[in-house]
């Protein structure tokens, strides 16, 4: 079983079509028909240049029939609380911090849109417009987006999952915000959980779990996968590379 994933996407749609470019490029090496799906492993707003462009790239192959899976990242449920309330605070975010922080980079999604004065203006003015910018096929994409998917011997989530806990007993703040817990546990969860939210380096895989995010929202470039049974491939212009545990 073949499946594709690309972590962290946080604005640049510019890596995000070339990283489809060399999914392609694979599906065609292959013999991939489309067959195998590509899975956004979430975050698909805030910091870079491009948070709408991003949206409006993925809800086009949506409508095109392509076989793309797009789930839930931390930073999409920020934007969207605020999209319905311009004082929402994320429960699993720090008391101190808020989604116009310049840290998280709400702004940069806002002016994506073309509403700016982040910082400047008056919170419910600032809502206002982009209540009246934002399209609300965008809110309804990012209403409809899972938190996991489970295909084969991989499980799929923005974050992590609780270890020990069922995985329909989970919650969606830990597939949305874990770190400590799940990455120091290194018991076999059942399935390869594929996941990104934390920044490393490269990718890298830890037996029983799989880092994608390699820092997208921090200017580092972005990854895809492609995964085929127990073996784990990164792309690149250069062809597939071999991630080993």
């Amino acid at each position: 079983m073949r499946s594709y994933a690309i972590g962290d996407i946080h604005g640049h749609l510019t890596q995000l079509t070339t990283l489809h470019r060399l999914i392609a490029a694979d599906r065609a090496a292959c013999g991939d028909g489309g067959e195998a799906p590509v899975i956004h492993i979430g975050d698909l707003v805030d910091r870079g240049p491009d948070s709408a462009g991003v949206i409006q790239f993925l809800i086009d192959g949506q409508a095109r029939g392509e076989n793309w899976i797009t789930l839930r990242g931390n930073h999409d449920r920020m934007f969207r609380g605020f999209m319905d309330d311009p004082d929402y605070h994320d429960p699993r975010l720090r008391p101190d911090l808020y989604w116009l922080h310049e840290r998280l980079g709400g702004a940069d999604t806002l002016l994506s849109y073309g509403v700016k004065g982040a910082g400047e203006r008056f919170l419910h003015d600032l809502h206002a417009d982009a209540r009246g910018v934002v399209p609300r096929a965008h809110l309804d994409f990012l209403d409809a987006l899972p938190n996991y998917v489970l295909r084969g011997d991989c499980l799929f989530v923005h974050a992590g999952i609780r270890p020990g806990v069922d995985l329909h007993d989970q919650t969606e703040d830990d597939y949305l915000w874990i770190r400590k817990d799940f990455h120091e546990d290194r018991r076999d969860h059942g399935a390869l959980v594929v996941h990104g939210h934390t920044p490393v380096d490269a990718v890298t895989h830890h037996g029983n779990r799989l880092n994608i995010d390699t820092g997208a929202g921090y200017g580092k470039p972005m990854s895809a996968v492609v995964i085929e049974g127990c073996e784990v491939f990164q792309l690149t212009g250069r062809g597939r590379v071999r991630i080993a545990a």
